[in-house]
């Protein structure tokens, strides 16, 4: 009778301890709905059906039209002018933006991270705040500081005897607007370049200091491998953002795409295709492409990582 009283006891505390797994697992699947539920219907099911969209002729002024095109759509962007401008459009603005929007951003944040630079959180506080301002805004800002008959920009060039260009309306100038408005929004890259700056360690730069090595020789040998990892996040971001690029040429040229198709970015054709030409299948196209191309592109910047990324006591990644 012991032994049997002795056996059901861990018998029982085992099916105990299964109920109460179970109840466990089935409150963390109701706390998970919500996002399951929102990833499904806002994310995975979208996604698919773009794909599905990119395999037909839909459009949703005429839905009973649809066919299936397999891929049609994708040998007719081949052939399409406007796909090869506003990738080119978007390439020759990624060269351009990237790496002066980087340099400018890790100046400022050298800056606001000197020893010698008094008011800090000032500075901080100001070279962020920009990055708060809706795009559309700050977009009708620009538009009339780069206005070439009253905007200030030229007046200012002007009181030195230079001809301001046509900012926005000057194909060899518009990128050279579109980076410049570009800095205006710089606050976050400049926040995580110093974030990484003030993470290293002080000892470093100490020991640096006793073997002769001047605050140049510190900031390429010490500064730059240590918050490397931040960097590569960022130049992940800003590739990415890149061929993303929408919203600024779209407000300040009502999206034509003007002057000359300066401004017909990739995505900016995309969304025409989609949206003002009711092209729901070929834009659907346009988008996978547009994701196969960034995902390709960020492939090759973590591989090229290896070379130049550098964590802490285990070198480079």
């Amino acid at each position: 009778m012991a032994l049997s009283r002795t056996t059901a006891l861990p018998q029982a505390r085992s099916k105990s301890q299964s109920f109460l797994a179970r109840s466990q697992e089935r409150w963390g699947y109701l706390f998970l709905s919500p996002w399951i539920i929102g990833f499904l219907v806002f994310t995975l099911i979208p996604i698919l059906g773009t794909l599905y969209f990119s395999l037909t002729n839909y459009s949703p002024v005429t839905p009973d039209e649809t066919r299936f095109l397999g891929f049609g759509n994708y040998k007719t962007m081949l052939t399409d002018a406007k796909v090869a401008k506003s990738l080119l459009v978007t390439v020759n603005y990624a060269i351009l933006a990237i790496p002066v929007s980087f340099i400018v951003g890790l100046g400022l944040a050298v800056l606001v991270n000197s020893k010698h630079l008094g008011g800090k959180n000032f500075f901080r506080t100001m070279f962020y705040m920009p990055a708060m301002i809706p795009v559309v805004a700050g977009a009708l800002v620009w538009s009339g500081v780069m206005n070439t008959q009253t905007g200030w920009l030229n007046q200012m060039l002007e009181t030195v005897g230079i001809d301001g260009p046509d900012w926005l309306n000057d194909p060899q100038w518009i990128y050279a607007a579109l980076v410049f408005i570009g800095l205006w929004s710089l606050g976050n890259l400049m926040l995580t370049l110093l974030a990484g700056m003030q993470g290293v360690p002080t000892e470093l730069y100490e020991a640096a200091t006793i073997d002769g090595a001047n605050a140049w020789q510190q900031f390429l040998k010490i500064t730059l491998p240590m918050i490397s990892p931040v960097i590569f996040y960022n130049m992940t971001l800003m590739l990415i953002g890149a061929f993303k690029y929408f919203d600024l040429a779209y407000v300040l040229k009502n999206g034509t795409g003007a002057p000359a198709d300066a401004t017909l970015f990739y995505n900016l054709n995309l969304y025409k295709n989609a949206f003002t030409y009711n092209l729901m299948g070929y834009g659907s196209a346009l988008a996978w492409v547009l994701f196969l191309i960034v995902l390709a592109l960020t492939l090759v910047l973590f591989k090229t990582a290896n070379m130049w990324v550098y964590y802490g006591g285990e070198g480079k990644s």
